[in-house]
């Protein structure tokens, strides 16, 4: 079943949103900034699919920050959950069809780098698909984006240097890096780790890439950043749990939430 996109749109009335933020793991809060919010549960949605993930609590909050309409969404889809990679390339475009020009991805990451710590933030600047699966899998439409989409800019370079800009103005430390994609819903071995590092990966997660590719192929700018929760299996000497994961991403929300609210409070951004 296709989304009800025009539902969404009714729903939504006199907002009229062209940038959206997908929110992960424990980063429900950032959507707190928006003022005169409208809060849409994805279980009203007809054809929307439903999240199952703690920290995920399955709405749309849509609302102002200054001048700008804004639509966050409070929890996204993991194949971990069973759902398709075609499940999430539709999320993706329905938020194009009720007018998304910008999409905002966050997630919370374990990272491969020690540069990157626990509680701080890593800008996306391309990634590795290791999920084996791929949205745009079966028969294309044209009307959607081409066959062979190009995604040698697939995190959007001025976006970035927006991103960039701000955050030296307000102090905060943003690195950037690759992260890689696995499908989870296990933690990696130390093993695979190491491997991940030789191939040139900062941060690892299970989710965003699918969201990224879907976004780039319909035409999309898209961003993305990723919490650092946790230093990967086998740099730490200690296990790796999700609450651990949802407290420190709660923790390192707070540093986001500021630049993201700066960012789309500004009007050349």
């Amino acid at each position: 079943m296709s989304i009800n996109t025009n539902q969404i749109k009714d729903l939504l009335g006199k907002i009229s949103p062209k940038t959206a933020v997908v929110l992960g793991s424990g980063l429900g809060e950032v959507a707190d900034i928006a003022e005169e919010k409208v809060v849409i549960n994805y279980a009203d949605i007809e054809g929307f699919p439903h999240t199952s993930v703690a920290g995920h609590s399955g709405q749309m909050v849509a609302g102002k920050i200054k001048n700008r309409d804004v639509l966050f969404l409070k929890g996204r889809f993991h194949l971990y959950e069973g759902h398709t990679p075609q499940t999430i390339a539709e999320v993706v475009r329905s938020l194009k069809r009720i007018g998304i020009e910008k999409l905002i991805l966050t997630n919370a990451a374990g990272s491969l780098n020690r540069d990157f710590a626990p509680g701080e933030i890593m800008m996306i600047k391309d990634h590795i698909n290791f999920s084996a699966q791929n949205p745009l899998i079966g028969a294309n439409d044209e009307n959607i984006g081409p066959r062979f989409p190009d995604m040698s800019n697939a995190y959007d370079y001025d976006l970035r240097q927006s991103f960039k800009r701000i955050a030296e103005s307000l102090n905060i430390r943003l690195g950037e890096g690759v992260y890689l994609m696995v499908t989870g819903p296990n933690f990696e071995t130390p093993a695979e780790i190491r491997m991940f590092q030789k191939w040139g990966a900062d941060a690892v997660g299970m989710s965003t890439v699918l969201e990224t590719i879907s976004a780039v192929h319909c035409g999309i700018k898209t961003a993305a950043f990723s919490v650092i929760t946790n230093f990967g299996a086998g740099m730490q000497d200690f296990k790796l749990t999700h609450s651990e994961t949802l407290n420190l991403a709660k923790k390192a929300s707070q540093t986001l939430s500021c630049l993201l609210k700066v960012y789309l409070e500004d009007e050349n951004a």
